[in-house]
């Protein structure tokens, strides 16, 4: 031990394994739980525009929908649900939801393909992080 005036003791304390695994798991636990959409098309105009970027909570971590919220959604045309489209939920039951967008003339929706199954639901649109300029929490 260093006696000297103006010596500074310091103390650590490793990290044991399984303490590390913890924190590892938290954070990537907590990166599971977004996930990032780029907006294609004009069916969401005004709202959101072609290239915006979006982050999107996933569906199982996700609180109660409600009618108005922007979700991400399966694309039911499609076998295997590979694409994803973001719709304003614009009627709601405990097992199905009607989607639209905010551009009807250019919105492929319930209006076309019916109401969509809320296990389709993906997640629900929190923020959007780009364009710099129209950056912010999406409504």
């Amino acid at each position: 031990m260093n006696t000297q005036p103006g010596s500074v003791r310091a103390r650590t304390r490793r990290l044991s394994r399984p303490t590390i695994r913890l924190a590892v798991l938290g954070a990537l636990g907590l990166a599971a739980a977004f996930f990032r959409v780029v907006v294609e098309g004009d069916s969401m105009l005004p709202t959101l525009e072609p290239g915006d970027r979006l982050v999107v909570l996933r569906s199982c971590y996700r609180r109660r929908l409600r009618t108005g919220d922007l979700v991400t959604v399966r694309d039911p045309r499609e076998e295997g649900g590979g694409r994803v489209l973001v719709k304003r939920i614009t009627d709601l039951d405990r097992s199905e939801a009607e989607v639209s967008g905010d551009n009807p003339d250019a919105s492929a929706d319930s209006r076309s393909f019916g109401r969509v199954p809320l296990e389709s639901v993906t997640g629900r649109v929190l923020y959007r992080y780009a364009p710099a300029e129209r950056a912010g929490r999406v409504r």
